[in-house]
């Protein structure tokens, strides 16, 4: 079986029109697939309406019990089945899920170190035979960022982490491809000009890269995640603008393909 995990974030997530038309797209997207979703900005948002001010480090945001509860009531309640209802309308059989539900992702309580991060999970392991019936029944799992430790409680969990975990999980039966939707063109060699994307990318050239600094801050944890996958079996992975995501399926140029293989041209 091919499969395609899709990631989208906060870029899609909060703003309704482009929402709208990723979804779209989406439903024309071929094959098996799984959508994964966080929603940051609108947990953000929400919460200072409560008058709980989020708190991030180095970009990642620090769960408390009170934070625990707004994204879990943003992520697997308002976003995820808002996104379902609208994949039903496009006559996309969906179902809206966080890692608890039939024990899809169990993680562990991240450990404090230098740094407390609260109730966030670390994945230990997924429930492929899960979402092996889904598939099999054309079902589109819709997976939010929140796991949980089997012990009865929720963790709030890193999107891109679901989506690599899944994919390399899915990927020791399956053929998976990982495609990452955020708010650039792809991996750029300037990242003020949108159109100095890099198309492919393997380790080789992403390590000259970074030691060059053109590669670097919140690019640098996405391509490890890529890299990751692409080490335990999953077959590509693509970053780009989530509009054109059916040019990616479709092999066209666009975005940045991540691969393995090493490339004469560069």
């Amino acid at each position: 079986m091919n499969i395609s995990i899709i990631k989208i974030g906060g870029n899609v997530i909060d703003f309704p029109a482009k929402l709208e038309e990723f979804l779209f797209l989406f439903s024309r997207f071929p094959g098996k697939k799984i959508l994964v979703h966080g929603g940051g900005i609108m947990a953000t948002k929400f919460g200072e309406s409560l008058g709980v001010m989020p708190e991030m480090v180095d970009g990642r945001r620090i769960t408390d019990k009170e934070t625990l509860d707004i994204v879990t009531m943003v992520y697997a309640g308002l976003i995820n089945k808002q996104v379902v209802a609208k994949l039903q309308g496009l006559k996309q059989n969906a179902i809206g899920m966080t890692g608890a539900d039939g024990n899809l992702i169990r993680s562990d309580k991240r450990p404090v170190k230098t740094i407390d991060y609260g109730f966030v999970g670390d994945i230990k392991e997924v429930n492929v035979d899960l979402i092996q019936m889904l598939l099999d029944k054309d079902i589109i799992p819709v997976v939010c960022a929140i796991t949980h430790d089997k012990k009865g409680q929720l963790l709030n969990t890193n999107a891109d982490s679901i989506a690599s975990e899944l994919a390399t999980n899915l990927s020791k039966n399956h053929k998976v491809n990982l495609y990452y939707c955020f708010n650039k063109s792809g991996v750029l060699i300037d990242e003020h000009n949108d159109n100095s994307i890099i198309p492919m990318i393997n380790e080789e050239i992403y390590a000259e890269l970074k030691k060059e600094n053109v590669i670097h801050s919140g690019m640098i944890p996405k391509l490890d995640n890529a890299f990751a996958a692409l080490n335990k079996g999953v077959n590509f992975v693509w970053i780009g603008k989530a509009e054109n995501l059916l040019l990616a399926a479709k092999g066209k140029l666009s975005g940045t393909t991540i691969e393995k293989h090493r490339y004469d041209l560069y």
